[in-house]
């Protein structure tokens, strides 16, 4: 895990912010068509993005997929509690597996949250019963199902 947050020295302007938001919504837009959104040049829009990309505010571009249209049905919620001297290893351990989509240090009883997609109860079962349960460190584990997804956001929006 790295530890590099530092104190941004990078200011967004109303056209870097209109940009990130057009992104936002649809990465697939041309630098023309964002050029017209914001009246800079194609040129232009190109070398302010990539400056947000240099200075780390663009991670990266992506696709977002239904799990579910491709036979992903479960999607689960866990507190995992860890003893703090094996926090590290763990989250660096569980960051490596596939079917976790996010993963989370968090206060209060709970040290890491965690999301993870599985094709059905089963593989989640051998999931916690084949990976999660036996690293050293985990203390125990609180798992929550989804029932409906109301709404889910990729990303930032500014």
């Amino acid at each position: 895990m790295s530890n590099d947050f530092q104190i941004p020295n990078f200011k967004l302007d109303k056209i870097d912010q209109a940009i990130i938001g057009l992104l936002h919504e649809n990465s697939r837009l041309s630098y023309t068509d964002i050029g017209k959104h914001v009246e800079i040049s194609r040129v232009a829009v190109q070398m302010r993005i990539n400056t947000l990309m240099e200075q780390g505010i663009i991670e990266k571009f992506t696709t977002v997929i239904n799990p579910t249209k491709i036979g992903i049905t479960v999607s689960a919620f866990f507190n995992v509690d860890v003893e703090p001297k094996h926090l590290e290893h763990v989250a660096d351990l569980l960051s490596n597996e596939t079917c976790v989509t996010s993963l989370y240090h968090m206060t209060g009883p709970s040290k890491l949250h965690m999301h993870g997609i599985f094709k059905d109860n089963q593989e989640m079962e051998e999931f916690l019963t084949e990976k999660l349960y036996p690293i050293k460190g985990i203390v125990s584990v609180d798992s929550q199902l989804l029932i409906k997804r109301y709404k889910s956001r990729m990303g930032m929006k500014l």
